[in-house]
């Protein structure tokens, strides 16, 4: 299941990096993916868009076992 999360991620990180951030995967448990966003996701006010629009929205098209994904 890791290998799927972060091979997902993996699509999402070019367009985070073209803005100055990132994502970094951390742990899987009872269907919550958790992730920390970095560099300018890190503290952009629009950081939870992009997690729950963009990442979350994406890991539950390609993983149906993801219900979904939270930030430390």
């Amino acid at each position: 299941m890791e290998e799927r999360i972060k091979a997902v991620l993996e699509t999402i990180r070019p367009a985070l990096q073209a803005d100055g951030g990132d994502v970094e995967f951390i742990d899987f448990h009872d269907g919550v993916v958790t992730v920390r966003m970095k560099g300018a996701c890190g503290n952009c006010p629009m950081s939870m868009m992009t997690l729950k629009q963009g990442i979350e929205r994406r890991m539950k098209a390609e993983i149906p076992e993801v219900e979904s994904v939270e930030s430390l």
